[in-house]
């Protein structure tokens, strides 16, 4: 039986390199779609100290802000960050997480439901950080490296195209403080029956994953 979670606002708080981080996400792999229209979520938005949707909102790209806890920034109030019910399969074209997945204790499920909501070709890029201080919002429970990423991505059977830490400084003593790890990863287009077949193997590792959970 696992451990009851604890209702989480995942409050984020965006330092200048998260964001720049972002941007160039946006630049490298968004920039040839700017006049195609994308569904864009983001997980995690709630406006503490700053947000990504000035990044994502200009038309006709959709952002929408999801989040525990309604107010600023927040589109969608999710019920659990491990099911979302408010979001349907296969209806987003980009997911973006920043600063957020550290104060999930198990966010490997949400990795799967980030997986879920992507169409076939879909874009995701998240951003957590690999070292700093303790800052619990209620709770802080990880630090990731490359590896941890790699293995997020490679558990929900998503394609990775970029697991990198930075480990230079960023020249700003906020940003230094968390070295922010960043992963870029594709949910694979493997034709129809393929597709499903993915599609079916994490709706178990889902269900395995949060038997007992609620």
């Amino acid at each position: 039986m696992l451990a009851v979670a604890p209702r989480l606002p995942t409050i984020r708080f965006v330092h200048p390199s998260s964001f720049d981080k972002m941007a160039r996400f946006r630049d490298r792999y968004l920039s040839a779609r700017e006049q195609h229209p994308l569904r864009i979520l983001d997980v995690g938005s709630l406006d503490v100290n700053g947000s990504y949707r000035e990044l994502f909102s200009a038309p006709p790209w959709v952002y929408t802000g999801l989040d525990m806890t309604p107010g600023r920034n927040v589109d969608v109030v999710l019920r659990t960050p491990y099911a979302w019910r408010e979001i349907g399969s296969a209806s987003a074209d980009v997911v973006i997480s920043g600063q957020a997945l550290e104060h999930m204790p198990y966010f490997w499920i949400t990795m799967l439901e980030i997986a879920r909501v992507l169409k076939a070709g879909g874009l995701c890029c998240i951003l957590v950080p690999s070292s700093g201080p303790e800052h619990r919002y209620p709770v802080d429970c990880w630090r990731v490296y490359p590896d941890g990423l790699v293995a997020l991505a490679n558990f929900a059977r998503l394609h990775i195209l970029e697991a990198v830490t930075q480990w230079d400084t960023a020249g700003d003593p906020e940003s230094d403080l968390w070295h922010d790890s960043m992963l870029v990863c594709r949910k694979p287009d493997l034709g129809n029956w393929a597709n499903a077949a993915a599609t079916f193997t994490r709706w178990v590792q889902h269900r395995g994953v949060t038997f007992g959970l609620r």
